[in-house]
């Protein structure tokens, strides 16, 4: 039997809301997997959380740039943590993660990109290194994605910006066709801002098909147990299921997603009525959601504990 530590149920009911008790019991029930206990609530109706993401707890920027390159284009996310928010104000920081978006949109992985060299000759990795004994403050690259089309183009957005194309959430969206280019951006735009909002929840896929068969499977399963509570027969809970899991598709699939703009339509539907305009079928091909700091944990600090330490030393 695993423990059941204080840190694991506080970890669990921050990830889903339910009460500390109900906590502890489901961490009890599956062993101490937090995973499992997450489905055991859901199936009891005690998580008010379906999916909620860690906490945000690093600081830093996340950085986007583009290239057109005439027979296509590509763009980058990348994001750089440091210490403090301090940091993320300052201009050699600033400029030190634009330079390194930049080289994001060729380097394809980041250790790739911790080997790109800069403009000062330098590879990413030892600028960064430099910068840190500049600055005084610990610094890491920690993630790139890029995306690209041969057509089209790969529209951007910064929310909360600390300056042009820095800030704490980044994100592209790829739109593939041959319509107009001016169109495609502003519809780029506003979608990549639609997934920003990640409203009404994060896009886990663009369309139905690209959502792995082992999430497809946790939701039934969940949906199925909490439909056999009702005492209805399996063929009204099978179809009890499929209802559910069809909105379970409009909250994660991004083209099923009501259209944060224009809440008569889904992302799908804007799409298609902005081909009109554009005067081409347009595709979307992919997106990156980058929040800064997402899913790291940051060391809490306890001043009070830190000095009744020192009175004692």
């Amino acid at each position: 039997m695993a423990e059941i530590t204080a840190a694991l149920v506080k970890d669990l009911r921050e990830r889903t809301g339910a009460g500390m008790m109900d906590c502890k019991k489901a961490l009890a029930e599956t062993n101490g997997d937090v995973e499992a206990a997450i489905d055991w609530l859901r199936k009891k109706g005690l998580s008010k959380a379906a999916k909620k993401a860690d906490r945000v707890a690093a600081d830093g920027l996340v950085g986007v740039a583009s290239v057109d390159r005439g027979d296509g284009m590509a763009a980058a996310a990348v994001e750089v943590n440091a210490e403090t928010d301090f940091v993320a104000r300052n201009e050699l920081f600033q400029a030190a993660v634009s330079e390194i978006t930049t080289l994001g949109i060729d380097a394809g992985d980041v250790d790739a990109l911790r080997q790109a060299k800069m403009a000062s000759g330098e590879t990413v990795e030892a600028s960064l290194t430099n910068l840190i004994a500049k600055i005084g403050e610990n610094m890491s690259l920690r993630r790139v994605s890029a995306l690209s089309v041969n057509a089209g183009v790969v529209a951007s957005y910064v929310h909360n910006a600390a300056a042009d194309g820095l800030g704490k959430i980044g994100v592209l969206v790829a739109l593939e066709s041959t319509g107009d280019k001016a169109v495609l951006a502003e519809l780029g735009r506003k979608v990549a801002m639609h997934v920003a909002a990640g409203s009404p929840a994060v896009a886990l896929a663009v369309d139905v098909d690209e959502l792995s068969a082992d999430v497809i499977e946790r939701e039934k399963a969940v949906f199925a147990d909490q439909a056999r509570q009702s005492g209805k027969p399996e063929a009204i809970i099978e179809k009890m299921v499929e209802g559910r899991l069809r909105k379970f598709y409009e909250e994660v699939v991004l083209l099923k997603q009501v259209f944060v703009f224009d809440p008569d339509l889904t992302v799908e539907g804007a799409i298609a009525a902005a081909a009109k305009d554009a005067g081409a079928p347009i595709k979307l091909t992919g997106f990156v959601r980058m929040v800064l700091g997402e899913g790291v944990e940051r060391k809490e600090e306890d001043f009070a504990a830190e000095v009744a330490a020192l009175g004692k030393s």
